[in-house]
């Protein structure tokens, strides 16, 4: 039997779709291949979006802003003095861009006007950061990005 141009084609095409669908069912099956989300509750996330411009711009209008750099103990988040720290509630998040399972969350209990996010909590590399927190009934928000 002799196999035409058209045939050729036809032929081609379909070994060309049964290999991507192979890898496309090889990646979609395997678990070491993680497809998660950035987050879990994106879409309440994006609800809160208005709010998160007006906290921040809060921060931005500060005299003494909050300070997160790295120090040899781990993290430091420096809040401005001339706040009462015993007055300030809030939550830090820690956000690892590379591994959603390390991302943690922690209430901010403070005893000076710094929080120290200890080395042992982290793991080499690139963390986001951000800082909501509230003092006599107005709210701000820190974001910045920290290589540990």
């Amino acid at each position: 039997m002799k196999i035409n141009w058209g045939t050729g084609i036809v032929i081609a095409f379909g070994l060309f779709m049964t290999f991507i669908l192979f890898f496309v069912f090889k990646v979609q099956s395997n678990s070491k291949y993680d497809n998660e989300l950035v987050t879990e509750d994106y879409y309440q996330q994006e609800l809160k979006v208005q709010g998160n411009i007006n906290r921040t711009s809060n921060a931005n209008a500060l005299i003494n802003k909050v300070k997160i750099e790295k120090v040899t103990e781990g993290i430091q988040v420096a809040f401005p003095n001339d706040f009462n720290y015993k007055n300030i509630k809030g939550k830090v998040s820690l956000y690892r861009p590379s591994n959603q399972k390390l991302d943690s969350e922690m209430e901010i209990s403070l005893s000076s006007s710094n929080l120290l996010i200890p080395k042992s909590n982290l793991v080499g590399g690139l963390w986001d950061i951000t800082v909501e927190w509230e003092y006599d009934g107005v709210q701000y928000r820190n974001k910045q990005s920290v290589y540990y």
